[in-house]
C-alpha cells in the first residue's frame, strides 16, 4: 500500500491532533500516525488540565495567548463542552525573595501583552479562601488562564480533524521515515508506505527515538511527574494554584478545582527522576497532600481517588523544540514540550500549519523563533 498525502504527522497527541487540525482546515492533505489505539493515548492523558500564558518568555506566552483563544471560544464556535473554566492562574508568595522574582517577571509579561498583575494579600485570601495567612505576601493573578478536559479537547480537536478531511491511522507505528537526497519522502509503518512533502515529529516522550529514524538528534529525555485527583465538593475557589516554593522532595506544587468540582494536583520532583517508569509511587501522596493541607488546610477533608504518572519530555532548558531542520528538508520537529504539551499544541498547531502552508505571519513567526533547534540550550524556563 502507498499513499500520497501533503503532510504526515507522527503521534495523535497534544500537539499532533490540534496540528492536524489547523492543516485540515487549511484543506493540506494530511495524514496522523500513532501506535496507540485511539487519540491522546500518551502523554496527553496524563495532563492534568492547566491552561496558562504565564510564562517568563515571549514565544511561549505568544503561543499559549493564541491556545487560550482556541479554548475559550470552541464551545461556542463548534458546539463542544471542552470543560473550559477561565479560573486564572494565582501564584502565592510568602518571601521576599520570590516576590522580588514574581514582580520582576512581571515587567516581561505585561511587555509580551499578558493580562497579569500584582494581587496583594487581602485579594489572595479572596481568590483562594481559606489560603495560610501566616507571611502572606500577596501574588500574582493572571485572570485570563484557565483549565480544560484533556479528554474532552482532544476528541473534540479529533472529531473536526476528521470532518475536514485529516486521516488517521491508529496502532501503526512508524518504523522509518524515507528520505532521498536530504529530502522527506514519507514514512515506512508495518503496514505500508506513505509518501509526503513533510513529516512532522510530534511524538512526545517518544521524539528521541523517532527523530533518530531522521538522523537528527534531539536532546528530549522525558522524566516523571505524578499527578491526582479527589472526590467532587461544591466549587470554593477558582484559580490554579502554584506554590513556586521548594519542598523536602519537590520543586513546587499546584492544584485547581476542575469543572466537575475535583481538585486536580501534581507536583514537580527534586531531584528529576528521569525515564519511562509510568508506575505511580508511594512518596507522592504524603509529600503533596502535606504540602497542599498546610497551604489550605480545609483541603484535608476531601478524598484522593486516585493519583497516576506522566512523563515530560524535558529540553535542557524547559524550552519546546520547534524548527524545520536544514539537514533535512521536510522535516519538521514539534517536540520538547516539558510537559505543556496541552496548553502550547493548539497555538504551535497553527502556527506549523502556516508556516508549512507559505502563510506564515509575523506573530506566527514569533511564536516559534525562540524555539529552534539549533540554540545553545545555556538559559532556564523560570516558570516551569
Amino acid at each position: 500500500m502507498a499513499d500520497n498525502y501533503d503532510v504526515i504527522v507522527i503521534g495523535a497527541g497534544s500537539v499532533g491532533v490540534p496540528l492536524a487540525l489547523a492543516l485540515a482546515e487549511r484543506n493540506i492533505k494530511t495524514l496522523v500516525l500513532d501506535a496507540a489505539a485511539s487519540p491522546g493515548q500518551g502523554q496527553n492523558k496524563c495532563a492534568i488540565g492547566g491552561l496558562r500564558a504565564t510564562h517568563s518568555d515571549g514565544s511561549k506566552i505568544k503561543t499559549c495567548l493564541r491556545s487560550l483563544e482556541i479554548f475559550s471560544t470552541w464551545e461556542r464556535k463548534h458546539g463542544d463542552d471542552i470543560g473550559w473554566i477561565k479560573g486564572g492562574y494565582a501564584f502565592p508568595v510568602y518571601t521576599e525573595r520570590d516576590e522580588a522574582v514574581l514582580r520582576d517577571l512581571l515587567k516581561v509579561q505585561r511587555g509580551f501583552g499578558l493580562n497579569i498583575d500584582w494581587a496583594g494579600a487581602d485579594k489572595l485570601r479572596e481568590l483562594v479562601p481559606g489560603i495560610a495567612e501566616k507571611d502572606l505576601r500577596g501574588g500574582t493573578y493572571s485572570p485570563d488562564d484557565g483549565s480544560a478536559s484533556p479528554l474532552l479537547s482532544i476528541n473534540a480537536f479529533y472529531r473536526r480533524a476528521v470532518k475536514l478531511g485529516a486521516e488517521f491511522r491508529f496502532k501503526e507505528p512508524v518504523k522509518e521515515i524515507l528520505a532521498e537526497k536530504g529530502e522527506v519522502k514519507g514514512v515506512l509503518t508495518p503496514q505500508g508506505r506513505y509518501y509526503s512533502k513533510y513529516v512532522v515529529n510530534a511524538a512526545g516522550a517518544q521524539a528521541a527515538a523517532v527523530s533518530d529514524l531522521a538522523g537528527i538528534k534531539v536532546p528530549v529525555n522525558p522524566d516523571c511527574h505524578e499527578a491526582g485527583i479527589t472526590e467532587p465538593a461544591q466549587r470554593f475557589f477558582e484559580p490554579m494554584v502554584v506554590d513556586i516554593r521548594p519542598g523536602d522532595k519537590s520543586k513546587n506544587y499546584y492544584f485547581y478545582q476542575n469543572w466537575e468540582g475535583q481538585i486536580v494536583f501534581c507536583l514537580t520532583p527534586q531531584p528529576p527522576i528521569w525515564g519511562h517508569d509510568r508506575r505511580s509511587t508511594s512518596e507522592f501522596l504524603p509529600e503533596i497532600s502535606r504540602r497542599m493541607i498546610s497551604l489550605m488546610p480545609n483541603l484535608s477533608v476531601l478524598r484522593v481517588r486516585r493519583t497516576w504518572r506522566g512523563l515530560y519530555p524535558m529540553t535542557p532548558d524547559g524550552f519546546p523544540i520547534v524548527d524545520f531542520p536544514a539537514a533535512l528538508k521536510g522535516y519538521v520537529l514539534a517536540v520538547g514540550m516539558c510537559g505543556q504539551g496541552f496548553m502550547l499544541g493548539p497555538g504551535l498547531g497553527e502556527a506549523i500549519a502556516a508556516h508549512i502552508a507559505g502563510a506564515a505571519s509575523a506573530g506566527d513567526r514569533e511564536m516559534i523563533s525562540g524555539f529552534r533547534l539549533d540554540r545553545a540550550f545555556s538559559g532556564q524556563e523560570k516558570l516551569k
